[in-house]
């Protein structure tokens, strides 16, 4: 979402309009993903769908990581596309449709570069209230079963002067929530400072006006110091929140994952956050069905999730994907038994997460409004609730409310993964 926002920009600042139907467009541009094999499935079909869908001698252009890691075998396969895009290339965007003539496929595909790219333009919605706000681009961490170096290249910080000129941006046109977003937020400016600077860029980022909450995603735990602990522990408005994405329990699968953290390490990490951080909620992904998973290992996981209760979790089944060491093993687990371990773990997540909700009742939280229902309730989320993934709050008001408003909502029930609640003055 964040590079499709900024590639509108740029297209928008060259003087292109920017419709919403494909059967309107002179260009049909796709922004995909190419992480799992899901993704590819969704985003192969969406491309066929949209070609179906638009004006015979309207250009197809497909960017994003499915372009930028298949470019050149797609190019050969994929005729109905007029250019291929990497996910280096959306600068040169504007440039390339000008230049462009009908029947001559391009495909521009440049090698990763050195440096952070930073963007001057970005297309958001009207009246956007939250926002992502990229720190870093690419990954140094070659976790076995991921692709993400090889898409996005090695880990490159953006500069502090920069972000926070966007985040201010950002304020003064209405936005209250900031997404801090990396491949690898917690390892911000080693490379390009000589040592981690994210507690000290939080605390700019806490000073600037009409930002009320900073959110924090894709933290790996062995990163998470002292110094950034007492940052979210003492600044108001970082959420209570972190996303700690651990993968696994198992000491085994760690290390064949390439994951620096160990079990024991995980447990201290959330023991800290937790004394440290007090009501702080965890999110954290996880993968079942690596291969070489045993039943043990699946069973130190899944009494683990029990265990530890993260209040937000997401789980996915082994993705066996080429190029990657996990996805040469000749360990595969099953896709039945992957997704038979996958439905343990969510059950048990399900106990955990209504365990957690019910303890909510009685409570007065603090509510970003997003959405109003039909019916005139509303819908909206709590700093402990990250758009899209989490939870929400369904709420009724006895005063008129627009999304990006806050509520102090009194929580009257509780399911599964939402709350219930009433706003009243």
């Amino acid at each position: 979402m964040n590079d499709t926002e900024h590639a509108c920009g740029l297209l928008e600042a060259a003087g292109n309009l920017l419709v919403e139907s494909p059967q309107e467009a002179d260009v049909v541009i796709v922004n995909t993903c190419g992480f799992i094999n899901d993704a590819k499935r969704e985003s192969i079909d969406r491309i066929f769908e949209l070609t179906a869908m638009k004006k015979p001698n309207s250009i197809m252009v497909v960017t994003g990581c499915l372009s930028m890691r298949y470019g050149e075998s797609l190019y050969e396969t994929m005729e109905e596309v007029d250019i291929f895009l990497g996910v280096n290339d959306y600068q040169h965007l504007a440039q390339i449709l000008a230049d462009y003539k009908k029947g001559h496929r391009k495909k521009y595909l440049n090698p990763k570069p050195d440096d952070f790219l930073c963007y001057n333009s970005r297309k958001l919605k009207p009246n956007f209230y939250s926002a992502t706000l990229r720190i870093a681009e690419g990954c140094d961490n070659h976790c076995t079963y991921c692709v993400i170096p090889e898409i996005r290249g090695h880990f490159r910080s953006r500069p502090r002067s920069e972000i926070i000129e966007e985040a201010q941006w950002l304020s003064k046109n209405g936005c209250k929530e900031l997404i801090l977003i990396a491949q690898d937020v917690t390892l911000y400016g080693q490379d390009i400072y000589g040592t981690i600077k994210l507690p000290d860029l939080l605390r700019e980022l806490c000073k600037i006006d009409g930002i009320e909450w900073i959110r924090l995603m894709y933290c790996y735990e062995d990163r998470i110091s002292r110094e950034l602990i007492a940052v979210m522990a003492e600044e108001k408005k970082i959420c209570k929140y972190i996303d700690l994405p651990i993968q696994h329990l198992s000491d085994p699968v760690l290390k064949a994952m390439k994951r620096r953290s160990t079990e024991k390490s995980i447990i201290q990490t959330i023991k800290n956050l937790r004394e440290k951080v007090p009501n702080i909620h965890i999110r954290t992904t996880l993968i079942t069905g690596f291969p070489g998973e045993t039943q043990e290992d699946h069973d130190i996981l899944l009494e683990g999730v029990r265990r530890l209760k993260f209040e937000r979790l997401g789980v996915f089944a082994y993705s066996q994907e080429e190029n990657t060491p996990a996805g040469e093993r000749q360990d595969q687990i099953p896709e039945q038994e992957k997704n038979d371990r996958l439905d343990q773990i969510m059950r048990a997540q399900l106990e955990v997460s209504l365990e957690s909700n019910k303890k909510k009742i009685g409570t007065s939280l603090k509510v970003l409004v997003e959405v109003q229902e039909e019916d005139g309730s509303y819908y909206g989320r709590t700093e402990y609730d990250a758009p899209e993934i989490d939870n929400g709050v369904l709420f009724t008001s006895n005063v008129k409310l627009e999304p990006g408003d806050f509520a102090q909502v009194t929580i009257t029930d509780a399911f599964d993964y939402d709350l219930v609640g009433t706003y009243q003055i």
